[in-house]
């Protein structure tokens, strides 16, 4: 079986063109990874989600843990079974709903008391647990359980929970052993002080790990600090590991992020804001939901490689969403997603001939210059 493996292709400035090898296929970077929450990406079929570009998908431990359950899954052969998804999956280690569901738990050194936001039943989740659910999913990729903040916080928190992740990364470290054919992933914390994201940083490269997340972002902080915190942090982060910003986001976040060194990417938004009625192409976010296209009959861009934004009209496009008819949230979420591997395939054609700047400047215009002119 092959063993996990990253090369670096090429570079441009900060931003790199990787390779990352899993026993279930290749992965090009930089890379946007569709979210499979609950196994499943949301209006789309897997061979969908595949015809648009995407080399994996994210999992989430949280919500598979409580449904179906780990063990059941494990017993039906694996989640990429399960869902019937032969490429590499990576699932996220339930860190994220330490905050989303800060309600609902209980945070100890041990690890955190969830009670379920379904029918209140109570579980125990630690970097151990976290590590083994993952394991029986069969995840290619796998995250080390972290504590992440919600910003702006009080320094003395950006520390504590900083300082509380790190020991669970040893853990999880331990837990997670010898498997050569899978990926342990650390997390680095911080919140927006660069002190505390380089010690973050030195702290996981001590315990060693096969790549290397950046918690924390995209929660609630301005863009511009998301920005400052990854210029600062990259340069720390070992050059032949990859390099994942979690949770993040719309396409100018993306293209920012890989301008300043980061190789993978996951988000709902864009099957989020497909089943609303937004749309991404290079001209920008288009609202569907608007009543400007209810009588227009061109499509969303006649020029775009991808056949669903030729084929239907504004006009139709517009009443499934007034309608709110299935069909709309498939289609537009299927046309994002698309859209989202376009931006990534052309930052890695940019970066290996070294005209990332030339790209992001035009795809930045054109973005800037809006939707279609009317007839």
């Amino acid at each position: 079986m092959k063993d996990f493996s990253f090369s670096l292709i090429a570079t441009d400035g900060m931003a790199r063109r990787g390779r990352i090898d899993t026993p279930r296929g290749e992965i090009a970077t930089p890379a946007f990874m569709p979210v499979g929450t609950v196994g499943t990406v949301k209006a789309m079929y897997p061979e969908q989600v595949r015809a648009t570009g995407a080399d994996i998908l994210l999992g989430n431990t949280y919500h598979l843990m409580l449904r179906p359950g780990a063990e059941r899954v494990a017993a039906l052969g694996g989640l990429h079974t399960f869902m019937d998804w032969e490429r590499p999956i990576l699932t996220d280690s339930g860190g994220f709903q330490v905050m989303s569901l800060a309600k609902l738990r209980k945070l100890t050194e041990q690890g955190v008391t969830f009670r379920s936001h379904i029918d209140g039943s109570a579980y125990d989740l630690t970097p151990e647990r976290s590590i083994e659910i993952q394991t029986l999913l069969d995840s290619d990729i796998i995250m080390q359980l972290d504590e992440c903040l919600a910003l702006p916080a009080e320094h003395k928190e950006m520390e504590r929970a900083m300082e509380l992740s790190l020991r669970w990364a040893d853990r999880s470290k331990t837990a997670f052993g010898h498997q050569p054919h899978r990926a342990l992933f650390g997390i680095v914390q911080g919140g927006d002080d660069a002190e505390l994201r380089v010690k973050s940083a030195a702290g996981l490269k001590s315990i060693g790990f096969d790549g290397y997340s950046i918690g924390g972002l995209a929660v609630g902080e301005p863009q511009e600090t998301m920005f400052r915190v990854l210029a600062e942090l990259t340069p720390e982060l070992p050059a032949d590991k990859p390099r994942y910003l979690m949770g993040v986001g719309k396409p100018d976040d993306i293209l920012g992020g890989i301008e300043r060194g980061v190789d993978m990417f996951d988000c709902v938004h864009p099957t989020r804001a497909g089943r609303h009625g937004h749309v991404y192409t290079r001209f920008g976010v288009i609202n569907l939901k608007n009543a400007r296209h209810k009588d227009d009959p061109r499509p969303i861009d006649e020029a775009s490689p991808n056949p669903n934004c030729r084929r239907f009209s504004r006009a139709y496009l517009h009443h499934l969403v007034r309608t709110e008819e299935i069909l709309g949230a498939m289609i537009l979420s299927q046309i994002n997603l698309h859209y989202y591997q376009e931006l990534c395939i052309g930052a890695r054609v940019a970066i290996e001939v070294g005209a990332l700047a030339d790209y992001a400047a035009q795809t930045r215009a054109a973005w800037a210059s809006g939707d279609l002119p009317p007839h």
